[in-house]
């Protein structure tokens, strides 16, 4: 992980203990989840959507939309709530997004999405927790 202090760390065992082990794959291994392959890539209720590491809201229901890929997608992120990097792995450059508070791997930010911002935030469903309104 990265070298930077994020306002909440924990060990490698903590994070095991603290996560299943698909979600420490995706969340601390920068992995993948199967496309399709989560519940909350159907969810359309009203709600939130926060990390599953440490519980920072990350998303709103009213900018997730259906972008076909397989993973919820989002126009936007609130406010202060991710953070990007420049991910090079598997020969091509992407931005990477994280959470701003665990620096836990949520996913990709990809320019493709519809108006206003025109960005998918293509974000793995593992990586986060759903709380209706």
């Amino acid at each position: 992980m990265d070298a930077k202090q994020y306002p909440v760390t924990h060990t490698d065992a903590e994070w095991r203990k603290l996560l299943t082990p698909e979600q420490y794959a995706v969340m601390r291994g920068h992995g993948t989840e199967r496309p399709g392959s989560c519940a909350l890539n159907y969810e359309k209720r009203s709600g939130s959507f926060s990390c599953a590491g440490c519980g920072q809201e990350l998303f709103v229901s009213k900018t997730k939309f259906e972008s076909g890929t397989g993973w919820p997608s989002f126009n936007g992120p609130v406010p202060g709530s991710v953070e990007t990097t420049t991910d090079r792995s598997y020969g091509m450059s992407r931005t990477e997004v994280h959470c701003a508070r665990c620096g836990s791997h949520l996913g990709h930010v990809f320019p493709d999405g519809p108006p206003p911002t025109h960005e998918r935030y293509c974000i793995n469903g593992v990586a986060l927790n759903f709380k209706a309104e």
